[in-house]
């Protein structure tokens, strides 16, 4: 089999937690970066950008969502504030991509929105092909004006999710997928 459809055909989601280090060198993420953006993106407008979260912002950017979670439960306790401080600290990287869609005279806004989607796939689609594994996961707070203030958001900005990167601990085992039969119509 081609190595590109074997490495598509392989892979899986792995769990943040079962992600560890090392992560992507600055040169192999800025590559992953660029693989990443190279999707359809029709007028040029770039509509989604990423920052980059790694080393001692996770943990920030963690105490961030803590605070947001004890804000709204203040009967949370320490065991789950705990659980939300470490939310992106179990991959070494995490790479949040943003989608900036926005009216425009030529491109809807359903097809900016896409090109984000697209975007965090091939973000996936590059590191998993250059050895790491990933999990792209928005949760709870990836929707939370606090935290996506924090990292520097425009209130008309959305995030498209969260891609964890590292190198997998474990690999889970494949789940069930759809047979062709239930998600295509041919005419």
């Amino acid at each position: 089999m081609n190595p590109t459809l074997d490495m598509l055909a392989r892979r899986r989601s792995v769990p943040p937690m079962l992600l560890n280090a090392p992560g992507p060198t600055r040169e192999e993420l800025d590559a992953i970066l660029t693989l990443a953006s190279r999707v359809p993106d029709h007028g040029k407008l770039a509509p989604w950008r990423f920052v980059v979260i790694e080393g001692e912002a996770r943990a920030r950017l963690g105490a961030i969502i803590a605070d947001a979670y004890r804000a709204d439960h203040p009967e949370a306790g320490e065991d789950r504030l705990a659980l939300e401080r470490q939310r992106l600290s179990h991959a070494p990287v995490v790479v949040a991509v943003v989608s900036r869609a926005a009216p425009h005279a030529k491109i809807p806004e359903w097809e900016q929105v896409l090109s984000a989607g697209a975007a965090a796939m091939n973000l996936v689609v590059a590191a998993n092909a250059s050895g790491f594994a990933t999990s792209w996961l928005t949760e709870w707070f990836g929707y939370d004006r606090r935290v996506l203030e924090a990292m520097g958001l425009a209130p008309e900005d959305r995030l498209a999710g969260f891609a964890h990167v590292g190198r997998p601990s474990d690999v889970p085992s494949d789940r069930p997928r759809p047979s062709l039969d239930e998600i295509v119509t041919r005419l």
